[in-house]
């Protein structure tokens, strides 16, 4: 969605809920879609803690806007996409590149997906 609306948001919760179980705490920024009545009811509805980051503060989420500096610089700006439906495309193939195949320095020249998977219990499925 390029809209603040919640519905998107409420929707993506909702999957992850489904697909990843609950988890004690959810923590984002202030966003008027995070603190929507609709958003934020999902959360409670499931005895979800809600966590907000405090006004201005990149830093609580320094990791989240870490991810998004990497994806802008790296897919976004060069791509300049004419369309929303264009710009989904390139950021599926993106992200599935940022977990699988994207080495990062933090992670020892790692990707995600093979830190994920080999600090976890959770097994890739075939």
């Amino acid at each position: 969605s390029n809209t603040l609306e919640p519905d998107a948001c409420v929707e993506a919760l909702e999957e992850a809920l489904l697909c990843d179980g609950t988890p004690e705490i959810f923590n984002t920024d202030q966003g008027a879609q995070y603190t929507s009545e609709t958003f934020t009811a999902v959360l409670k509805g499931k005895g979800i803690h809600i966590s907000m980051d405090g006004k201005g503060r990149w830093v609580d989420n320094v990791f989240v806007e870490r991810l998004w500096r990497s994806v802008k610089y790296e897919e976004v700006y060069l791509r300049a996409y004419e369309t929303p439906a264009a710009l989904r495309v390139g950021l599926t193939h993106y992200f599935g590149f940022y977990t699988t195949e994207r080495r990062h320095q933090t992670l020892n020249r790692r990707t995600p997906d093979a830190v994920y998977f080999a600090d976890s219990k959770v097994k890739k499925a075939a």
